[in-house]
């Protein structure tokens, strides 16, 4: 009896997918034992009693087989991928807001990437397809949009943050400015924005006051809130105030010519966005709109002819 090659594929899935999770739990298991081993020893310097450091040992059995499975898997991934790619992965996510931290995502990019190639697998099961072209086509193709998808989702994720920081800049500006001009020195002018602005931005604001009131320098907390964000005109923003302060200049003009020209900006690109909008309307008007009105329009024409005209002659 001749097998069918799709079940050979599927089985040999299967066992490579055993064989993944065998050496997962073995890398994962000896990785926490050894951690196990140092929290135990640091317990001894410290001179603390053993049994609160050997908490890990009485762990659930979910969290002891689960874990070790999935850190093998991810640490698997990681040494697969380029470096390149997972420091931009690294700044993406920074530029989120930190949503997950990389061990997350790695194991997110897993998990979506074995559910699609799961899923194409199932497709072409249910269709009938034998092993071909074609098949082997429809798993890759799943595949590849699984393990592409958690980065575009982070991706995204980091432009919607970085507009909503954008579109809350020029106000907050305006605002620091105000509270300088006032009399207000500039870490509680931002502090005074921060309170009353909302989203991202008011967020990344008062992390940087908290690093400073937690003894960072000021120049280092305003510099890290730009490389955090990666908006430009923050950074420009930064980088003014930090010179303003190296050269002992005035503080309020440096701000009050920033507004300004970040309100120039803002209008620049609400006019290229006008400027778009014809074009990104172009695709849809020709592929919805238009063949909609061509069926109203030339449909009773079409159906009066062929009542006319019956059988072409």
């Amino acid at each position: 009896m001749a097998l069918d090659p799709v079940a050979l594929v599927i089985a040999g899935m299967i066992f490579g997918a055993i064989v993944l999770a065998l050496v997962g739990i073995t890398s994962g298991s000896q990785s926490q034992t050894a951690a196990a081993a140092r929290q135990r020893l640091e317990g001894w310097k410290r001179g603390g009693e053993p049994e609160a450091a050997s908490s890990a040992t009485r762990a659930p059995a979910r969290e002891r087989l689960l874990s070790p499975l999935l850190h093998g898997v991810t640490d698997g991934v990681r040494s697969l991928l380029p470096t390149s790619l997972l420091k931009g992965v690294e700044k993406q996510l920074i530029y989120a807001g930190e949503p997950m931290t990389m061990q997350g995502f790695l194991t997110m990019l897993v998990i979506t990437g074995s559910a699609a190639t799961g899923l194409g697998l199932l497709l072409v099961v249910v269709m009938g397809a034998k092993l071909s072209l074609t098949s082997l086509g429809i798993v890759a193709a799943m595949g590849a949009v699984g393990f592409f998808m958690p980065f575009y989702l982070i991706r995204s994720r980091a432009r919607q943050r970085q507009h909503a920081i954008i579109r809350s800049l020029a106000d907050a500006f305006d605002l620091i400015t105000t509270c300088v001009e006032a009399g207000l020195g500039l870490d509680a002018a931002l502090a005074r924005v921060a309170e009353k602005v909302e989203g991202p931005f008011a967020f990344e604001l008062n992390r940087a006051l908290r690093d400073v009131a937690l003894g960072k320098a000021r120049r280092e907390a305003l510099k890290e809130l730009g490389d955090r964000t990666g908006v430009m005109d923050l950074i420009q923003f930064v980088n003014a105030v930090i010179q303003a302060e190296a050269m002992g200049s005035s503080i309020g003009t440096v701000l009050r010519v920033q507004a300004d020209t970040l309100r120039v900006r803002r209008r620049q690109r609400a006019e290229e966005a006008a400027y778009k909008a014809p074009v990104k309307m172009l695709f849809p008007l020709v592929l919805c709109i238009f063949p909609t009105l061509f069926i109203v329009i030339l449909g009773p024409a079409i159906i009066t002819i062929m009542q006319d005209f019956p059988g072409g002659k």
